[in-house]
């Protein structure tokens, strides 16, 4: 009968991961992480064993450990994700805490999460902001639907979700801010037949020749939706920075700007509606 170190030491030669054996053997067990430290040196059950090693088979053939085990750490939630949305990541991160600055934090106001997915930025920015209305849109009921409960699992109540492509679900509504970490993978690019991304979908990851398909309409549609000094941000592909913020300025968006991520790469560009600004609606 293996052990936990035996189990872990064939499942990550058998990845080349050992992070990911972790994480699925833990799933198996229902454990924390922090209890391997003092049980590395107990027995495994057979069935335990087997269902261990049908998880790392699923992770060899490249299927995403966030899908296996339905669950993927974002700020500081857990959050439920399925083949339905995107798997959240690191680096969009960056986005909440660029979202983050530019709102108060003893004052009401208004967000608009659009393409939420899994309700990742939403949900990140609700819990920092309790007196925020957030509203988080998606074109996919199967999405919101993780999203939803995702909210009611953390206990995030100032989050409305609504279903519908990008904006246009808000007719008639105006917010602080808008995020959107949109599609921006350009529709040919090679990357998306291979690893994670086979098993994510289409739809949440590529946008068009050039990738930015999703963002030209966004950074078009998003000023009748913004307040007078209110600020419209996304993420976007490393290389695409400059062309993000050519669309926000001529859009008229101001104080234009790309950030870039810990590993200095373009990540989220953004804009602001001039206080002064008139708008038809």
């Amino acid at each position: 009968m293996l052990d936990v170190r035996g189990a872990l030491a064939a499942a990550t030669q058998r990845l080349g991961e050992r992070l990911d054996a972790e994480l699925l053997l833990l799933h198996v067990l229902g454990k924390p992480r922090s209890w391997l430290f003092a049980h590395v040196d107990d027995a495994l059950e057979m069935d335990v064993q087997t269902a261990f090693s049908a998880l790392v088979e699923r992770r060899a053939g490249g299927e995403p450990v966030a899908y296996i085990t339905g669950r993927q750490g974002f700020w500081s939630l857990e959050l439920e994700v399925t083949p339905a949305t995107l798997i959240p990541r690191p680096e969009t991160e960056l986005l909440v805490e660029l979202a983050l600055a530019r709102l108060p934090r003893d004052a009401p106001c208004s967000v608009a999460d659009l393409g939420t997915g899994s309700g990742a930025i939403a949900l990140a920015i609700a819990s920092e902001r309790p007196l925020a209305r957030v509203v988080a849109t998606d074109a996919s009921a199967a999405a919101l639907a993780v999203a939803q409960r995702n909210a009611a699992r953390l206990g995030i109540t100032n989050v409305r979700f609504l279903q519908g492509d990008w904006l246009a679900p808000l007719a008639g509504q105006v917010f602080d801010l808008i995020v959107s970490n949109p599609p921006y993978i350009e529709a040919a690019d090679p990357h998306l037949a291979h690893g994670d991304l086979r098993f994510e979908p289409t739809t949440a990851l590529a946008a068009g020749a050039d990738g930015l398909d999703a963002i030209r309409r966004i950074v078009s549609d998003a000023r009748v939706h913004l307040d007078p000094g209110g600020w419209l941000l996304f993420e976007h592909g490393w290389e695409q920075g400059e062309a993000a913020c050519a669309l926000l300025a001529e859009a008229g968006y101001v104080e234009v700007f790309t950030a870039r991520d810990l590993e200095r790469r373009e990540r989220v560009s953004g804009g602001k509606i001039d206080l002064i600004a008139t708008r038809s609606r």
